[in-house]
């Protein structure tokens, strides 16, 4: 490389030479005394270490000329000052075999000394005590929390009451969570202020809302657990020999609406699906008013279709027929033959034994006996309470009461809707005490006693009442009300009320009394079931079991003849609101009221000491959620109690 001026090259030479006392310090011996051109070479570029050393790191090595003049005597480089020898001698240090060091005793191990030192001391001290009480204190929380808590929890629980307000905002009384939002409550958020009070249609008294589903959510299932009080169910309605399935998902809500819908659809051998639903073990009421807005299915001239909204007794599950067998449709709390198979025992009293269905040898009843009768014996299983007066046990049932039921009938064909009861024991050729003063019917252009009285398995009251004939979801899909009021009880629980002028004076005391269109269609005096001498039967009391709804859409041969020519499917049934109405001062809701408990009964054990909490099979429960157990001692393998009336006890 050459370089244009000679001048350039002493310039750089000579001021890398101005840093000789920097780096030649760093140069082995035969380097430090060469001070020529090749020295500088081989030393390079400067750097960093060649710089001088200043008076701060703030300062430039750089500073002008003077910092070139400044001698090697004045400063020193950062190497010289850290460069040691490699003669640790040279440093100052001791390396005499007989000097001693503190720590040379981690290199020399001495056995006897360490033996001595094992040997010597205690494990009790406030270290180790600290340390084992923390590790006790881990151990008792681990077993506390997997062992303890659950056995805590278990034996100080509280048993949720189902009186109402234990399925407000939180579980229903079967234990499941709903999935709707913001509107758990008995009363919808969505019932028009106006609705949530309502004259008795007996004796003009304000009563008070309680309960009401006004269907204003769209798209709502039914399945278990999806509703906090509906429950749609699964299985085919065999009791009256249904054509079709039940599932729940042929119901739904749509257009402020519940939507029953019935449609060509094969499923488990049969051709049909519909739906029914209930609210059995979720919401009870016992005594008061149910309302429904209806919009029946199909037309008022095609007969086929069983549209129906009813109630029953919470000890019975609406298709599940081992829960029911022996429970419906009792209504009865006196011990005597009424509570025995058949209505007769040792063959009396012969009028069980005659006049009664002429479809089934006329005799009266094929009904199994009053299961939890007045009769049960001490100690058999019955859900209770017993009587003040004599300790024997309450008569317990599941009745029913049908807000209606819908019929095609008459010449020309127009709709009508069946209301009425459902009873057991049974009169002598299912003849009620239907005199002047027991019943009432205040419009006989449009309501006439139902000529069926009962079979060998009810006996019924009954009145026929014609509809609106436009409330047909073919024709202009209007609604229209119906629904029953009553008082539960005896004749002779209270005094004698007066009805209203447009019940001509009858006299009530426990009643129902039946709605259409929003007026009463009939009444029922609990005097037209009184004691009746021929069968030898004490008095029914107007149902006081918690009642439930239910509501449901069937295709059965049972009622009539199928129009299967002009039927139209699907048809729909529509329900624009239902609401349960009771009085200021006898306000009683919830599947197990305290009079009559349902809930003790129905998760029983099956065999005393042996219920796993975790197998619904070892509870009664098992009856009422298995459908395909269809009777309690065939199916389902469980006695009756002992009956005392029997000579059992």
């Amino acid at each position: 490389m050459a370089f244009a001026d000679p001048d350039i090259q002493r310039r750089f030479y000579a001021q890398t030479a101005s840093n000789a006392p920097s780096t030649a310090s760093l140069l082995p011996p035969s380097a430090r005394g060469t001070q020529g051109v090749q020295a500088a070479f081989v030393r390079g570029p400067p750097s960093l270490r060649s710089m001088q050393s200043v008076n701060s790191l703030n300062d430039s090595p750089y500073s002008g000329a003077a910092a070139g003049r400044m001698s090697a005597s004045q400063t020193h480089s950062i190497s010289d000052k850290f460069s040691l020898s490699p003669d640790p001698q040279s440093w100052g240090a001791d390396l005499s075999p007989n000097h001693s060091e503190p720590d040379d005793y981690l290199h020399n191990p001495d056995p006897r000394r360490d033996r001595k030192s094992d040997r010597g001391g205690t494990v009790i001290t406030y270290r180790g005590l600290t340390n084992l009480g923390c590790l006790v204190f881990l151990a008792v929380g681990l077993v506390t929390l997997f062992a303890g808590y659950p056995m805590i929890s278990y034996f100080t629980k509280h048993a949720l009451s189902y009186e109402g307000g234990f399925n407000v905002g939180g579980i229903n009384a079967s234990g499941q969570i709903p999935s709707m939002t913001n509107n758990y409550g008995l009363i919808d958020v969505d019932t028009p202020s106006s609705a949530h009070t309502i004259k008795s249609f007996a004796d003009g008294s304000e009563w008070q809302l309680v309960f009401s589903d006004e269907f204003e959510t769209e798209d709502r299932t039914f399945w278990p657990g999806d509703d906090p009080y509906w429950e749609a169910v699964d299985l085919h309605y065999w009791q009256t020999n249904d054509l079709e399935w039940y599932y729940p998902d042929q119901v739904t809500t749509k257009n402020g609406a519940l939507e029953i819908t019935i449609q060509q659809r094969s499923m488990n051998n049969l051709d049909y699906t519909s739906a029914m639903l209930s609210t059995w073990n979720k919401f009870c009421f016992t005594g008061g008013m149910v309302l429904v807005s209806v919009s029946l299915p199909g037309t008022n001239d095609i007969v086929g279709m069983c549209p129906a909204v009813w109630t029953m007794g919470n000890l019975g599950r609406v298709g599940y027929g081992a829960s029911l067998e022996g429970l419906w449709p009792y209504s009865y709390d006196s011990c005597d033959v009424g509570t025995v198979a058949n209505q007769t025992f040792n063959g009396q009293p012969q009028a069980a034994l005659e006049n009664g269905d002429p479809y089934n040898g006329d005799v009266l009843s094929y009904l199994p006996g009053q299961r939890l009768s007045r009769c049960t014996c001490k100690g058999e299983s019955h859900p209770g309470p017993v009587h003040a007066s004599d300790g024997s046990y309450v008569g317990r049932a599941a009745p029913e009461i049908d807000i209606f039921e819908s019929q095609i009938t008459g010449t020309p064909l127009q709709g009508q809707v069946s209301q009425s009861a459902q009873w057991a024991p049974m009169n002598a050729a299912y003849v009620w005490q239907n005199t002047t003063g027991n019943f009432d019917i205040p419009n006989a252009d449009i309501t006439v006693l139902n000529p069926y009285t009962g079979g060998v398995f009810q006996q019924a009251t009954s009145a026929v009442t014609t509809t609106n004939q436009s409330c047909y979801t073919a024709n202009t899909g209007c609604f229209a009300t119906y629904g029953y009021e009553y008082k539960p009880g005896y004749k002779s629980d209270s005094g004698v009320s007066e009805l209203r002028d447009s019940f001509k004076g009858l006299t009530v005391c426990q009643y129902i009394s039946w709605i259409t269109n929003d007026e009463v269609a009939w009444t029922l005096d609990a005097a037209g079931v009184v004691a009746d001498p021929l069968t030898e039967i004490a008095d029914r009391p107007i149902s006081q079991e918690p009642m439930y709804l239910i509501a449901n859409l069937g295709l059965s041969n049972n009622f009539a003849p199928v129009d299967f020519t002009h039927l139209a499917f699907p048809a729909t049934m529509r329900i624009d609101w239902i609401r349960v109405y009771q009085p200021k001062n006898a306000i009683n809701i919830g599947c197990d009221p305290k009079d009559f408990p349902t809930a003790a009964y129905i998760n029983q054990c099956v065999v005393s000491g042996s219920c796993d909490s975790w197998l619904m099979a070892s509870r009664y429960m098992e009856a009422y959620t298995n459908p395909n157990l269809t009777t309690w001692r065939g199916d389902y393998g469980q006695p009756f109690p002992k009956n005392s009336f029997l000579g059992q006890c």
